[in-house]
């Protein structure tokens, strides 16, 4: 599969989390991701959104990157340092969960990287 890209914005709302947990959840069947893959993605992207959004950005960019065997996620970032405690439990499960978790040296952009299968790369 040739990259294909898919964007998103919402509001920085609890509200819309389950919108961009849903849209991961069918860019990856795309992948032809397994049920256990697709399972991680939608957590991934849940908790990807909760981390931007402890950010405080106004709204929530999410570009998707989509290819044969894996899936990206990049996450607009605000201005603020997330500050509650929670957010180090979001990046523990990012850490165990994605192939790739990283924040931008500027800090403007969380990405995440969900390939399929087994192979973990840090």
């Amino acid at each position: 599969m040739d990259e294909k890209n898919v964007t998103l914005s919402v509001p920085a709302e609890a509200d819309f989390a389950r919108s961009v947990r849903m849209t991961a959840s069918t860019l990856a069947v795309c992948c032809d991701m397994s049920v256990e893959d697709v399972e991680d993605v939608r957590m991934i992207a849940e908790e990807g959104f909760v981390y931007s959004c402890a950010t405080a950005p106004e709204r929530v960019g999410v570009s998707f990157s989509l290819t044969g065997d894996a899936m990206a996620m990049d996450f607009t970032l605000g201005d603020s340092e997330p500050a509650d405690e929670s957010i180090e439990l979001v990046e523990v499960l990012l850490s165990a969960v994605c192939d790739v978790f990283s924040v931008s040296e500027d800090g403007r952009v969380l990405h995440l990287v969900k390939r399929a299968g087994d192979a973990h790369v840090d």
